[in-house]
């Protein structure tokens, strides 16, 4: 498989007769690159073992053809071209403001729901704690239906409707419009969510906070995609994709009796966890240096490792949202062109007693170095792996500039050089 110098997607294509050692541990290094899928292909004549199939895709495949298929070669071409419209698109996404992120999970993520909103009209539910993202995921997902390949698709406009917010007494009124006179104060005709949505994409946030008895009605609209104005005796038509959020745990809501099994079927087609800050660590400077360059545009140099340390330390419970909050206040105590320093960070928002926990080597690493000795890997091939993805992350931060990753590194442009050339040889061998 070949991989790119720099930070772009790379594609291999691998064929195989027999599942050795060797392809469980190249497949098991493209597990840890986002950016990095491999499609394998058996040339085997023996029948299929479907048990290997997942062990593979396990290890780190993307997917597996078998040669003897007529179909084989337009099957992987079809792959590479649903993988390559995907990854363009969530290349694009990523570089908006708040979906910025080089950890694995958050480029899986994205990628996942590239595809749902690109490939499919199913109802997608996003769960998740509060300020993370799930309104700019909608927001995606609409992005990345409108013109997409198909005959059914919609405008990218996306329509909110705040659940958490409704007044009870007029919730029917927002969702399905009203007639004239249909209670005190409705001197005129209203159109409510679902015609303004007709057409586009339909988001639900915090739809865990809608009372059952709207559930109900609520079941029909998005069934049928049909409804009455408050009022009115017509049935309305409309057509919409329907995304749902929430940062409440709905199965344990059905359980309790406070939200209607059919109506979570119903919205529940793809569901996708969005991710706290604390399960994306890697991204936290990258998100902290966004913020930071969209309050003080120019020259500034970033945060010292004081202040980088703190950043990756500290607890946020409202994630991203806090993240950037914190970081405008930091930015508006700062003076000069120098880098962001420890006196810049607000008394009320300093670590108590000057005592931060350090944020490497952690908790990830030493299960991931356990699993390692579990599976009889030597220190060697321990500390080669561990340079290779701190080779590899340095440069993808640097947007491949080597020298800026090398000083990153603390070793020479040559080095860095020489080793990179010492795992394309390595690759190549495989």
């Amino acid at each position: 498989m070949s991989v790119q110098d720099d930070p772009s997607i790379a594609y291999g294509v691998i064929g195989f007769e027999k599942a050795d050692d060797s392809l469980f541990s190249m497949l098991h290094e493209v597990r840890r690159d986002p950016h990095r899928r491999v499609l394998l292909v058996s040339v085997s004549t023996q029948p299929a073992d479907p048990s290997l199939t997942w062990r593979l895709l396990h290890a780190g495949a993307s997917d597996l053809v078998k040669w003897s298929d007529p179909s084989a070669g337009a099957q992987v071409i079809a792959k590479l071209q649903r993988w390559t419209e995907v990854d363009d698109f969530a290349a694009q996404a990523v570089s908006q403001e708040a979906l910025i992120g080089e950890s694995s999970a958050w480029r899986v993520l994205i990628r996942k729901v590239v595809e749902a909103g690109r490939f499919s009209t199913m109802p997608v539910l996003l769960i998740g704690e509060s300020g993370t993202g799930k309104e700019l995921l909608a927001k995606l997902i609409s992005a990345a239906g409108a013109g997409a390949p198909g005959t059914s698709r919609f405008r990218k406009e996306l329509v909110t409707v705040d659940c958490g917010s409704l007044v009870p007494e007029l919730s029917g009124s927002e969702f399905f419009g009203h007639e004239r006179g249909a209670f005190t104060g409705a001197h005129m005709q209203r159109e409510g969510a679902f015609a303004m949505a007709d057409g586009a994409t339909l988001l639900l946030d915090e739809i865990g906070e809608i009372p059952l008895g709207l559930q109900a009605q609520l079941l029909r609209a998005i069934q049928e995609k049909t409804y009455k104005r408050v009022g009115g005796n017509v049935w309305q038509k409309t057509n919409f994709r329907l995304v749902c959020a929430t940062n409440r745990n709905l199965e344990d809501l059905v359980q309790r009796g406070q939200f209607r099994l059919d109506l979570y079927y119903r919205i529940a087609g793809c569901v996708f966890r969005t991710l706290p800050l604390a399960e994306r660590k890697e991204d936290i400077l990258l998100l902290a240096r966004h913020f930071l360059a969209s309050y003080l545009p120019g020259s500034i140099s970033g945060f010292d490792n004081a202040v980088s340390e703190y950043l990756l330390n500290r607890v946020y419970n409202g994630n991203i949202r806090e993240l950037r909050q914190l970081i405008e206040r930091i930015a508006y105590r700062h003076a000069g062109q120098g880098p962001i320093t420890a006196g810049d960070i607000p008394d009320e928002d300093r670590p108590p007693n000057g005592d931060i926990d350090r944020a490497w080597p952690d908790e990830e690493l030493e299960r991931s170095i356990s699993n390692a000795l579990a599976t009889g890997t030597s220190l060697t091939e321990i500390n080669r792996v561990t340079a290779d993805t701190a080779i590899r992350m340095a440069v993808r931060s640097e947007q491949g500039n080597l020298q800026r990753a090398a000083s990153k590194l603390g070793i020479t442009d040559r080095a860095l050089q020489m080793r990179r050339a010492a795992d394309r040889q390595r690759e190549q061998q495989h």
